[in-house]
């Protein structure tokens, strides 16, 4: 069975399937644009590389504290990467990025869970994709405990961390509204990280 047969039937899908369909052309072009700017070809743009990581994982730090999260999701706590990523930025000397705006969550506001899922499905696949990025970055002498330490997988192991995380994310109860939400919410985080990518990483042309 192709695949356009199943996206017929999109409720047949996993919730992670469909997250997965549903913002598959967003999810490439922006990985085509990173990889088009060889972000491993030298410390100086790996460095900007670290920078747009740490622009995205400080728009979603405050969810890694909010409870109705936490009672859902498997080692929330454990999957929080921007401290990491600021000990990346010391190692490489990279001063941390200024960003104007505030946060898109906020820990003194609830957050939208459904929007929120959608914005760490984006975030957690990032991680499961990062195997084959620390093996560039290793080529730069970096590694799991100097500078590419946010790139680094679960001591688990990457897949389990993420089928675990994927598990409570298919099985969570949410109404029709809500699943358009949570797709909404990971176009939102791909659009974001599209748009910390042509600020800080695209060179001029």
């Amino acid at each position: 069975m192709n695949e356009a047969v199943i996206l017929d039937d999109p409720l047949s899908l996993p919730r992670s399937k469909r997250l997965k369909a549903g913002t598959h052309a967003t999810h490439e072009f922006l990985d085509r644009t990173i990889m088009g700017e060889a972000p491993f070809a030298s410390w100086e743009q790996y460095g900007l590389f670290v920078g747009v990581q740490h622009g995205f994982h400080r728009e979603i730090d405050a969810l890694y504290e909010d409870a109705a999260l936490d009672r859902l999701l498997p080692d929330l706590k454990g999957r929080r990467r921007l401290g990491l990523i600021e000990q990346d930025l010391a190692d490489l000397g990279v001063a941390v990025p200024v960003i104007d705006t505030e946060p898109v969550f906020a820990r003194d506001r609830p957050a939208d869970l459904p929007t929120a899922l959608g914005w760490l499905y984006v975030a957690e696949g990032s991680n499961l994709g990062a195997a084959l990025l620390i093996k560039k970055a290793a080529r730069l002498g970096l590694s799991e405990s100097f500078g590419a330490r946010h790139l680094a997988g679960a001591p688990e192991g990457r897949g389990l961390h993420w089928r675990t995380f994927t598990a409570a994310l298919d099985t969570a109860l949410l109404s029709e509204a809500e699943e358009a939400r949570v797709i909404a919410g990971a176009e939102a985080a791909f659009r974001r990280v599209q748009g910390l990518v042509e600020s800080f990483l695209c060179r001029p042309v």
